[in-house]
């Protein structure tokens, strides 16, 4: 069994004043290292004493410590996004140093808790596995088909017609894959089946 992941539904952001430094956390969905980069660009304040930050992107992960100590900003703010089931997301977090140093263990806590309570407040969106069937089907077959795919969720990403028929592309959850073979086939008689695309 899978585990289930989140993203998150909108970019969020929180704040915490610890040892008079100040800790902003900002985060937002991403579909791309490109996407998490270029926010960190946006969010950075160069105004600030550092700008540490850490993305996951399914298993693409990446992140930065901003001259704090090695190790105790970006993974500690990458293990917030693990520790809260999330995925496709980057969070920033910019501190204003406020004259008390914290200590490796204290800017952990700081890095990580800000991160972590960022995300346990932000709206999240059940992320779900798709998948990707190619099939093939009579003419008279493609209305009712694609009434019954509809049903399952399924979305056509690309629909080709030639001479004998129409060569379909659909995407839908993953989940519903078995029962999207079994109408396919039930719809056609037999004739056609549904094949793996991804």
């Amino acid at each position: 069994m899978t585990e289930t992941l989140y993203t998150l539904a909108t970019a969020c952001q929180h704040s915490e004043d610890i040892k008079k430094s100040r800790f902003l956390a900002q985060a937002a969905p991403v579909q791309s290292p490109e996407q998490a980069l270029a926010f960190v660009r946006q969010v950075s304040d160069l105004a600030a004493t550092h700008n540490c930050w850490a993305y996951r992107i399914g298993q693409d992960y990446r992140f930065n410590d901003d001259g704090e100590p090695g190790g105790t900003a970006g993974r500690p703010i990458l293990q917030a996004i693990e520790g809260q089931g999330i995925d496709r997301a980057v969070v920033v977090v910019t501190r204003w140093y406020g004259g008390i140093k914290l200590g490796a263990g204290g800017l952990v806590r700081a890095y990580g808790g800000t991160a972590a309570e960022c995300l346990r407040l932000a709206e999240r969106s059940l992320i779900v596995a798709m998948a990707r069937l190619g099939l093939r089907c009579d003419f008279a077959e493609l209305a009712l088909l694609k009434a019954r795919l509809r049903e399952l969720d399924a979305d056509v990403m690309r629909e080709t017609f030639d001479a004998d028929g129409v060569e379909l592309d659909i995407q839908l959850p993953e989940s519903r894959v078995g029962e999207a073979q079994t109408r396919i086939t039930d719809i056609n008689r037999g004739r056609h089946s549904a094949r793996r695309l991804d």
